[in-house]
């Protein structure tokens, strides 16, 4: 498939920004820093030094320009014809801290969900263990109240810090992520940089017995070792988003490259050569057959970003 490129408008940028430390690369692109490893380029990628240099860089980004933050790619589909504007990725050095001060958790947004949990059971605490079955970051966990094992982000989180388009740092509260499933109705222009989450007590025999019940749960029932996104579409309320798919004859669907998960039909497989036409087609053509077969209408998980090659 070709590849277009956007205007380059990195000179322009750097031009109107003069301190900036961070990186700005023009076309590049997304595929290989999403799970699926599909989709076109972003117009601009931008990798910030810190939250100064992210709250610089909005500041002085014209209005017109689209932003939008990636976490670690793991629930995302990027479209074959690429991202307009700015896509922004949150480095490890400049926001992956994850540490514990008395009973909190201090971690970036950039933070492993997994790292964060394995940094409260070294420290004896309790309650996050749900993270160490989250293949993504804590800024994708703020922004969709991730969750697995009956918990979720809105169960632990203190409060989060972001910085919104205009490079003003707030910190909202867990009553202002108006958190429900799998979403958070904080303004989408926010992006996170930090969060802190608050753990209990608890023996480490305990902590350890948790975790492995998570690990346990995702290499039995989840195809972890595939080109995946992870749970694509949210379970409506009261049943199985995969009970549904499976009932509407979809396991193992094919279109083009990708496939549902024979293993879990609640998951998307890119098999080697998928586009991400193909995986968004397939998705849904599941949902259509759901809702053929038994009226429930399934609600995307995975984001979907970008345009359709050919479309500006």
């Amino acid at each position: 498939m070709a590849v277009l490129n956007f205007p380059d408008i990195t000179l322009e940028l750097k031009a109107a920004m003069p301190e900036l430390r961070g990186r700005l690369l023009g076309n590049e692109p997304l595929a290989p820093l999403t799970w699926f490893r599909v989709g076109g380029p972003a117009q601009v990628l931008y990798t910030p030094a810190d939250e100064d240099d992210l709250g610089y860089f909005l500041s002085r980004l014209p209005a017109e320009i689209p932003v939008l933050c990636l976490g670690l790619g793991s629930n995302l589909i990027v479209r074959d014809g690429g991202l307009p504007g700015v896509a922004i990725r949150l480095s490890p050095r400049g926001f992956g801290e994850h540490r514990v001060e008395d009973e909190v958790v201090h971690a970036g947004a950039a933070a492993l969900d997994k790292r964060v949990a394995e940094t409260a059971a070294a420290a004896q605490l309790g309650g996050l263990e749900f993270y160490y079955g989250i293949p993504g970051s804590i800024g994708g966990a703020l922004r969709m109240n991730a969750g697995a094992n009956g918990r979720e982000t809105k169960d632990v989180l203190i409060d989060a810090t972001a910085y919104d388009r205009s490079g003003t740092r707030k910190l909202l509260d867990n009553a202002a992520m108006q958190f429900s499933y799998r979403h958070s109705g904080a303004d989408p222009a926010l992006i996170f940089t930090s969060a802190r989450l608050r753990g209990t007590p608890a023996t480490p025999d305990h902590i350890r017995a948790k975790m492995n019940e998570v690990q346990a749960h995702r290499e039995l029932a989840q195809p972890i070792r595939e080109k995946t996104g992870g749970s694509t579409f949210k379970n409506p309320p009261g049943q199985s988003a995969w009970r549904l798919i499976d009932a509407a004859g979809c396991r193992g669907l094919r279109v083009g490259g990708a496939q549902v998960s024979e293993m879990h039909c609640n998951f998307l497989i890119n098999t080697g050569e998928a586009t991400a036409a193909d995986i968004e087609t397939l998705g849904e053509t599941v949902r259509a057959r759901v809702k053929a077969q038994s009226g429930v209408e399934l609600q995307w998980e995975i984001k979907r970003i970008g345009v359709p090659t050919g479309q500006d």
